[in-house]
């Protein structure tokens, strides 16, 4: 052997020991005793998981349509069945080994037994249990190796040769199993952190009573602490000394004085609308710029806007709290609107305002009760013809689709043209002089 590479000598010193552990196993009576426990335990396991595993699937199985909490605890313990015979095995080998010890004085061949037991119970649970892809991923690459070494018994020493692995980042040291401790836990709190927000944003959005703003608050202010709960956690995992987040809080501080103040403005402003309520998704709001449509999401530096045609504005959420922001849905969800027409001045005025009401409160969306009525006003006496306006109420907002007002003009335009009324065209009067000095009239289109 000399000669070899060290890391082939190490591992031709472990196979020489496995070899004479094994002969010593297949020669001693009393490890023939202890792979007739383990034969027992095995059967005994599966004997006892084919009688009761029915009966436990049958408990545990909740009723079609249950959706409550004790229904979504049974379906998850549910889950766990696949693990019942090997953790038997294990727990009978346990005591088989206890026996054997106490007897022969050894049991190695039973507690190698024990811990196959236990690797099978991580595989059911990498293979059959976990469904999460991350998950079944860091089981693969993290648990299965772990589950191995723990078989050969080798997980101690494993330990001891990657803790005096020492890797340095400029002044600080760590060593090598205090980062591989650390990338796994920082997988396992950002995993458990995405579900606890995903669950607590849902428990929040089901909660009725509370207003849109206050359960977009509460599901910021869960956000914060479960993250900020496992970043501290993990820190304390790594064995970082807590006081370094204050140096990095007051650099924190400075940066924002220095150059974040518009990011520490827009994410105050979400806080105050928040807070206040009174701008909140699901609203219809007309920005100072002109810009309007439904708020469909608010984070924590920005507001997203919905327009009628579909696109997607990102509104800062300064411009809600330094400048006017009109909010359609804030105040009710009945709304007034006017529609303007003309009528020629051959035409009897006095009839127009029976003429239109009608017909614009036969349109199904138009409210007719009381004070709510349509209403034909007189505007002016305009140059081509008198202006007209009526007034109409409606459960819903305009926006700039005209959804409300093109029905409205249709049924203008149809009841002035069953009664023969003019709609008029703009008209211009033109005074000719010609050579005879002789002024001439002529009213025609403006163009």
């Amino acid at each position: 052997m000399e000669g070899q590479p060290e890391i082939l000598q190490t591992a031709i010193g472990y196979g020489l020991q496995g070899w004479d552990m094994a002969k010593v196993w297949l020669l001693s009576p009393a490890a023939w005793s202890q792979f007739a426990i383990l034969v027992v335990a095995w059967l005994l396991a599966v004997l006892i998981t084919g009688r009761i595993r029915p009966a436990l699937t049958r408990l545990l199985t909740p009723a079609a349509g249950q959706d409550g909490p004790i229904a979504s605890a049974r379906r998850f313990m549910l889950m766990f069945l696949p693990l019942l015979m090997p953790l038997l095995a294990y727990g009978l080998t346990g005591i088989g080994e206890s026996v054997t010890r106490s007897i022969f004085g050894s049991g190695d061949v039973i507690a190698f037994g024990k811990r196959l037991f236990m690797v099978l119970a991580a595989r059911v649970l990498v293979r059959e249990i976990v469904t999460d892809p991350f998950l079944k991923v860091l089981g693969r690459l993290v648990l299965m190796p772990v589950a191995l070494l723990y078989l050969f018994d080798l997980l101690g020493l494993a330990n001891d040769r990657l803790a005096a692995i020492s890797v340095d980042l400029g002044n600080i040291s760590f060593s090598a199993l205090s980062l591989i401790r650390g990338a796994v836990s920082a997988a396992l709190l950002f995993w458990l952190g995405r579900w606890s927000n995903s669950q607590s944003e849902d428990f929040i959005r089901r909660q009725e009573d509370l207003r849109p703003a206050t359960r977009e608050l509460a599901m910021k202010a869960s956000q914060i602490a479960i993250f900020g709960a496992a970043f501290l956690l993990l820190m304390s995992i790594m064995g970082i000394d807590l006081t370094a987040i204050a140096v990095l809080g007051g650099a924190l501080g400075v940066g924002i004085g220095l150059g974040l103040q518009q990011i520490a403005a827009n994410f105050v402003s979400g806080v105050i609308l928040l807070l206040e309520g009174q701008t909140t998704v699901g609203d219809y709001v007309v920005l100072d710029d002109g810009s309007e449509g439904t708020i469909v999401k608010m984070t924590a530096r920005a507001a997203i806007l919905e327009t009628p045609d579909g696109r997607w504005i990102v509104v800062p959420n300064e411009d809600f709290i330094t400048s006017r922001v009109i909010n359609l849905s804030d105040a009710g969800s009945q709304r007034r609107y006017e529609a303007d027409f003309s009528v020629s001045y051959d035409t009897d005025i006095n009839r127009i305002p029976a003429l239109i009401e009608p017909a614009v409160a036969a349109l199904d969306f138009v409210l007719t009760e009381g004070a709510r009525a349509p209403e034909c006003e007189l505007k002016a006496f305009a140059d081509s013809g008198v202006d007209f306006s009526v007034e109409y109420w409606v459960e819903g907002i305009e926006d700039v689709t005209g959804k409300y007002q093109s029905d409205v003009l249709f049924a203008i335009w149809n009841a002035l043209k069953a009664e023969g009324i003019e709609i008029p065209f703009p008209q211009r009067v033109l005074h000719h002089v010609g050579l005879n000095s002789q002024p001439l009239v002529e009213a025609g289109d403006a163009a």
